[in-house]
């Protein structure tokens, strides 16, 4: 009896041995970022990765949550192949989707208000950048000018201090900024030092100088050009945008690296549909050409033979207003399928919307997923159908259309489409730490 209960507890004991799990199966994997992106088509121009990949963003360190700003210091923490989920406290799934930089808008207007002289500056035709930008995959935008050096600092309060989207800023070269006809035909109101000086005080926020609707008599358009280019350099060779005539005395002023807004709106092509000769020289010179569609900048009868000819624009922007948003531009993801069914490539459009513009301001810590670099992520899908692009003066069909999924800015989710997340939520000790 005493051999038969001894052989009954050595059993129990080797039965209870074999169901333990060994300690290393049974410890929790430290989460050692806050977002895997799983299963993404990443593109990412700097660094010449496309194909599907992984990308692990890092745990913000501080959560400000003033103004619903949310926190701004994630970084990417790598992008591989198969990274393991379980080291993402969320893990988002991005099969069958596009990872891309954060979008960048080089031409906005977001200095809204309710001055009703200003337009544009401090005035009803300007957005607030975190109703439009966020939700269409853009993480920053740049202000076209809205501001002058007189109400630059109204501008910074306003808008670029409260708002989630990062907002930068093209700074008029009147001082009174985009605010109408009788301001922005005024000559001396155009001071380069004092444009110049503004930028230098606020060189993290302002990253050139705008010129823009100047209609006087003869060669007189090419004096605010002139103060324009001049404050540049005075400010430490800061990018000229321009948004005006075109005409080969102004390309002989610019400067490489000046950007010519517009492109598509401007007669760059000849009787014959050709590209004039005096606009490819100041390519092969190192002038930007930038979309800045607007509400009547791209027309059909000189964007599509333009493009058919190869001549494609360094930058996608939007010129985004009130009036714009309505009619024929709508947004970021709908001009970049426009070049899709243009003949642009994606890879292209792309690097176009990303590290194209971040070269062009000089900031080159933003537009690509390089590793340490703020998390500002853009996830989309391409539709496949048969689309309708209205453009001034006609129609282009295309196949692709880009939908935006998610934003990440500064290593948050701040938008979100179709959930695609899990766990869909935390805790509200987990989501707040660091505080």
């Amino acid at each position: 009896m005493k051999k038969q209960l001894l052989f009954f507890f050595t059993m129990l004991l080797f039965i209870g041995c074999r169901n333990q799990t060994p300690q290393t199966e049974v410890a929790e994997v430290d989460k050692i970022y806050q977002y895997v992106i799983k299963g993404g088509h990443v593109i990412d121009p700097k660094n010449n990765i496309d194909e599907v990949m992984d990308v692990a963003i890092s745990a913000p360190t501080t959560l400000d949550r003033g103004y619903d700003r949310g926190s701004r210091d994630g970084k990417i923490a790598l992008v591989a192949k198969n990274i393991n989920p379980n080291l993402g406290v969320q893990v988002i799934d991005a099969t069958g989707l596009y990872v891309t930089p954060g979008l960048i808008d080089m031409h906005v207007h977001v200095f809204w208000g309710t001055d009703m002289e200003g337009t544009y500056r401090n005035g009803p035709m300007s957005v607030p950048p975190d109703g439009f930008a966020l939700r269409t995959g853009v993480t920053t935008v740049v202000d076209a000018g809205c501001a002058g050096w007189r109400n630059f600092e109204t501008f910074k309060k306003q808008t670029i201090d409260i708002s989630n989207t990062r907002v930068l800023a093209f700074l008029n070269i009147v001082g009174e900024g985009m605010a109408g006809g009788k301001y922005e035909n005024n000559l001396d109101d155009m001071d380069a030092r004092k444009t110049a000086d503004m930028i230098l005080k606020y060189p993290e926020d302002i990253v050139g100088i705008k010129n823009a609707h100047y209609y006087g008599p003869g060669d007189s358009y090419l004096i605010p050009i002139e103060r324009g280019i001049e404050a540049g350099r005075l400010a430490g060779d800061k990018p000229l945008m321009l948004d005006g005539r075109l005409t080969e005395a102004v390309f002989d002023r610019f400067r490489p690296g000046d950007i010519f807004t517009h492109c598509y709106g401007r007669p760059i092509l000849d009787s014959a549909d050709n590209m004039k000769p005096f606009v490819l020289r100041a390519r092969e010179k190192g002038i930007i050409f930038d979309v800045g569609f607007g509400g009547a900048s791209f027309r059909y009868p000189i964007g599509a033979p333009a493009t058919r000819a190869g001549f494609y624009p360094d930058v996608i922007s939007t010129d985004l207003h009130v009036n714009s948003m309505n009619s024929a531009m709508k947004d970021m993801p709908n001009i970049m399928s426009i070049f899709l069914a243009l003949g642009m490539s994606l890879p292209d459009v792309i690097k176009a919307s990303t590290w194209n513009p971040a070269r062009c301001i000089k900031r080159e810590d933003l537009g690509h997923l390089s590793a340490g670099a703020v998390a500002d992520v853009t996830i989309f899908s391409l539709r496949e159908g048969d689309f309708g692009f209205l453009v001034i003066g006609g129609e282009i069909k295309g196949t692709k259309r880009i939908e935006n999924e998610i934003t990440i800015r500064g290593g948050q989710v701040v938008y979100n489409l179709n959930g695609r997340i899990n766990p869909i939520s935390l805790p509200m000790a987990q989501n707040q730490r660091g505080r």
